[in-house]
C-alpha cells in the first residue's frame, strides 16, 4: 500500500512542480481576476500554494487512474 502510495504522490509532486513553473512563467498572480471579473485580493505566494496543491491534486488523479486501469483481471477480481 505504500510504495502504490509513493507510486501516486511523488510523480505527482514532480509534475506539480513543473507545472507550477510553467504557468507562473507566463501568468503574474497579480493579473488574476476572479469569476464575476474583480480582481483577487490575495499575495503572489498563496497564489503559487494553492495552484501547486490544485496541480498536485490533479497530477494525483491521473496517478490514480493509470494504476487503476493497468491492474490485471486478476488483481481486480482478488479483492
Amino acid at each position: 500500500m505504500r510504495q502504490q502510495l509513493m507510486w501516486i504522490a511523488w510523480p505527482a509532486f514532480l509534475v506539480a512542480g513543473l507545472l507550477e513553473i510553467l504557468v507562473f512563467a507566463m501568468v503574474d498572480p497579480q493579473d488574476l481576476h476572479g469569476f464575476g471579473g474583480q480582481r483577487l485580493e490575495i499575495s503572489r505566494q498563496a497564489v503559487y500554494t494553492v495552484a501547486f496543491f490544485v496541480f498536485w491534486g490533479l497530477a494525483m488523479v491521473s496517478s490514480v487512474l493509470t494504476l487503476l486501469l493497468a491492474r490485471s483481471p486478476v488483481e481486480i477480481n482478488q479483492r
